[in-house]
């Protein structure tokens, strides 16, 4: 009984050999011999003589035999493992949907094999439903590479992994896919995959938990998880959806700023998210605090070139200082343009290779010792400075604007300078200029710097409509920001026009038919003669408004305006205070010729204004664009000659054409901005801004021109040129500021002598790359104006505040987009203040002062 129960098992496990491993279909051996050539109770070995692949369509049959690992030639015990061994080498690879081994035919000893095929179908495309179009193009370039394998359990899974790793980042953690196959009606071996995507609403934090915080309130660590935010109303910036990547990030942070206050053993223990309802879902992270530590003794090694007591004062930690790594490695080796690190302080004297170790020698209780351990090196000079990545600018454009030069020492402050200077061109992506020292030779103490720029599109072009003066004024302005004047003969230079230079070419008309006609020009020079930097600057203009086309000059309603301009502007830099400074010299010439023209205090006759000015000014902002740090000053002196005092006119009985014949005045102007960096991204800019405009002879007055319109969004637009500074103050309609007690409104404002604004933003950057940059802002705002010093008082301002948005297209220039909200109403003016809308387009980049 025992033997034959062992027979029967044999028999079953026997035959189970031969059969597919497989979940469904079982094939077994098949043989077209007499049923007792192959006995399961008594296996022979059999010689290969041949195996012959059946069905592979796509698939190298050699590559096939090899994997099944049947050789002609070798021996093979059947019935066997070996057998079961081939269908199981090939089912593995994951490419069939049947496998099955065939005995093809016998010969005595000598066996020939049929393997038997049918092959899985190739995927010939994915079709994505359920989804936007730029979700389908995103989710597309990530799994084009799927195209063209074969269809199997591991490409499903690995296709709905996929999808739903790209929504998960996005914050969709719910997002669901289901795949269906069918035959592609022109490929019987392929299918298409149809991948239905619901991405169910982004999951946002509910609340974020913290455990094990003792010295820490919970409120302070949720301050340090940057990006990993719950859904509050005052979290004005960042996502509050729950991203993964974002979420470790934040983790490294958290332990990284516990660190900082001293906590050097501060850890996450764990970390756990569930789900609080269908949207969003709740964080909670276990942390270890920690002993408090604090700075001992600080000692320094190997510092030759400067003692310790030098050391220690730049430094600036003392014993019993919280310890922090994070601020002990500012203080040696920088974290800001500020150079005042004990790394600056070699690398300015030539010491490139300096480096500072500082090892941790006795922990005692709450206290570590230091010994910063300093290798100083050789000094180095400059060798070769090198321009790359200029096509456009030449390289003496680039090379003067350069502090550092063959010779010099070493210097990482001149460096940084160099490369604000280069940003300051505006020909080059600030954000990708990268200097680099190389071919250091510490034998002789040489190093090259190659400064690698790209060039960014510098010329502008201004398309714009507006309404002003109950007209619809069109504008056309084109701005070439990298002109070459030399080359204007040279037909092989224009690319457009010739460039390469540096130089600023400015054309702009604005117009509305015969009314109203405005057309300037500009050139200017920052390296006049190419020698020195000597700044040149030719302005000239023609402006006219008129209603003579339709009325008569008899005609009460009849009016006439014509101004015409030329002015020329020499300037130089200046070393002293510092090399951050500009001394500008301006002569303009301006004429006008108004018959019956409302706005200013005489409406009839010719005027001519002859004015010298002189601009004093300092810009240290480390970027044209978005300006993070350093100031923008500018203190304005303009006059014209005191005509009354040698003109004989008898001004007691003057009519007002021979009172402003010649106009006279004097006229003075502060303009400063200061920007600087607050936590993260966040960038604070404050604004004060001057204006006073006096007069020789109280017999004469205040001159009708060159005062302050003040209101609205700076913009000139129908004003541009007719005489006036144009201060824009935001939440109030254009001109609508006027002093108090006058009987002008925005329509008729003549503009004030005196004016004083103040400004506030809080900015945050949206995009930074060479294509467009976009930050949002925040302000709040004050301004007035006053008829004189007597009622005068900086403190009597009108308030607004709001929020805006810029972008900078290095086609169109700044624009500017804003809301806001003026507290104040103006008497007589109803409807000035309160919510008001404000665009602008190509204002000044720095922050501009319009």
């Amino acid at each position: 009984m025992n033997k034959l129960f062992f027979a029967l098992l044999f028999v079953l496990f026997g035959t189970a050999a031969f059969a597919q491993v497989a979940p469904q279909r079982q094939p077994a051996l098949s043989r077209s011999l007499p049923a007792d050539s192959l006995s399961y109770l008594n296996p022979k070995d059999y010689i290969i003589g041949g195996i012959n692949i059946v069905g592979a369509q796509n698939l190298d049959k050699d590559v096939l035999i090899q994997i099944s690992k049947l050789n002609k030639g070798d021996k093979i015990n059947l019935p066997g493992e070996a057998s079961a061994n081939v269908i199981r080498n090939l089912w593995s690879q994951g490419l069939f949907d049947d496998v099955q081994l065939n005995i093809a035919r016998m010969n005595g000893d000598t066996v020939y094999f049929d393997i038997v095929i049918t092959e899985r179908p190739h995927l010939s495309r994915l079709h994505l439903l359920g989804l936007k179009k730029g979700d389908v193009e995103d989710v597309q370039k990530k799994l084009n590479d799927k195209t063209g394998k074969i269809v199997n359990e591991n490409l499903l899974s690995t296709t709905t992994a996929i999808i739903k790793k790209h929504f998960n980042d996005k914050g969709y953690l719910n997002t669901t896919v289901d795949i269906a196959q069918r035959k592609d009606p022109g490929d019987a071996n392929s299918v298409i995959l149809d991948v239905t995507v619901d991405k169910h609403q982004k999951v946002k934090i509910n609340e974020v938990i913290f455990e094990g915080n003792k010295n820490f309130k919970a409120s302070t660590l949720k301050g340090f998880l940057g990006k990993t935010k719950e859904r509050k109303f005052y979290h004005i910036f960042g996502s509050k959806k729950f991203k993964q990547d974002q979420f470790e990030e934040d983790k490294q942070t958290l332990i990284e700023k516990m660190q900082a206050r001293g906590y050097r053993d501060a850890a996450v223990i764990s970390d756990s998210v569930w789900r609080h309802d269908d949207n969003t879902v709740n964080v909670k992270l276990k942390v270890y605090e920690g002993p408090k530590y604090y700075f001992g003794n600080i000692t320094w090694s190997g510092n030759a070139k400067y003692s310790s007591q030098i050391l220690n004062r730049i430094l600036r930690i003392q014993k019993g200082d919280v310890f922090s790594e994070e601020e002990l490695s500012k203080r040696l080796t920088g974290g800001g343009p500020q150079g005042d690190d004990v790394s600056s302080l070699y690398l300015n004297d030539g010491y490139l290779t300096f480096s500072s170790d500082p090892v941790q020698t006795r922990i005692s209780h709450d206290t570590v010792d230091l010994d910063i351990r300093i290798y100083e090196g050789p000094q180095y000079t400059v060798n070769r400075v090198i321009v790359k990545g200029n096509d456009v600018t030449n390289d003496k454009v680039v090379m003067r604007e350069i502090r550092t030069k063959p010779g010099q020492k070493f210097s990482k402050e001149l460096i940084i300078r160099s490369t604000r200077e280069i940003g300051q061109l505006g020909n080059f992506d600030d954000q990708k200029t990268e200097p680099k020292p190389t071919n250091i030779n510490p034998s002789d103490g040489t190093v090259d710097i190659i400064y690698n720029v790209v060039e960014k599109p510098s010329d502008q072009i201004e398309l714009s409509g507006g309404f002003g003066g109950g007209q619809l004024v069109g504008t056309v302005g084109l701005t070439f920001n990298n002109f070459s004047l030399r080359n204007i003969f040279n037909l092989k230079a224009y690319k457009p026009l010739p460039k390469g230079d540096g130089q600023k070419l400015s054309l702009r008309g604005q117009a509305n038919g015969k009314n109203y006609q405005n057309y300037s020009f500009t050139f200017s020079d920052p390296w006049f003669g190419g020698k020195k930097p000597i700044y040149f600057a030719l302005t000239a203009y023609t402006q006219l408004s008129s209603t003579g086309q339709y009325y008569a000059k008899d005609n009460p309603l009849y009016n006439y305006l014509r101004i015409n301009g030329l002015g020329i502007t020499l300037g130089k830099r200046l070393n002293w205070p510092d090399n951050y400074f500009q001394l500008n010299y301006s002569l303009n010439f301006d004429h006008y010729q108004l018959d019956n023209f409302t706005g200013y205090i005489f409406s009839n006759g010719s005027s001519y204004n002859i004015k010298l000015t002189q601009e004093l000014s300092r810009n240290s902002l480390d970027a044209p664009i978005f300006p993070t740090s350093g100031s923008n000053i500018k203190f304005t002196v303009q006059a014209t000659p005191p005509y009354s005092a040698f003109n004989n006119t008898n001004y007691r009985i003057a009519t007002p054409e021979e009172r402003y014949h010649f106009v006279e005045y004097h006229k003075w102007k502060f303009d400063a901005q200061w920007f600087e960096r607050l936590a993260g991204k966040f960038v604070i800019m404050s604004q004060v801004r001057f204006g006073f405009l006096g007069y020789y002879n109280h017999l004469v007055g205040q001159s009708p021109f060159e005062r302050f319109k003040v209101g609205g969004d700076g913009m000139q637009s129908y004003q541009f040129l007719q005489g006036s500074d144009i201060i824009g103050l935001r939440g109030y309609q254009n001109f609508s500021i006027v002093p108090v007690g006058s009987n002008y409104n925005e329509t008729n404002n003549p503009g004030s002598p005196i004016y004083t604004k103040y400004t506030l933003e809080l900015r945050h950057p949206v995009i930074a790359s060479q294509s467009a940059t976009i930050f949002l802002l925040t302000f709040a705002e004050g301004g007035n104006t006053w008829n004189n010093f007597g009622s005068y008082n900086p403190f009597n301002i009108r308030r607004s505040v709001g929020v805006g948005a810029r972008i900078f297209l290095p086609i169109f220039g700044l624009l500017g987009l804003d809301y806001g909200y003026g507290f104040d109403a103006i008497p007589g003016i109803p409807g000035a203040n309160k919510g008001q809308f404000h665009f602008s387009i190509a204002q000044s980049l720095s922050g501009g002062f319009n």
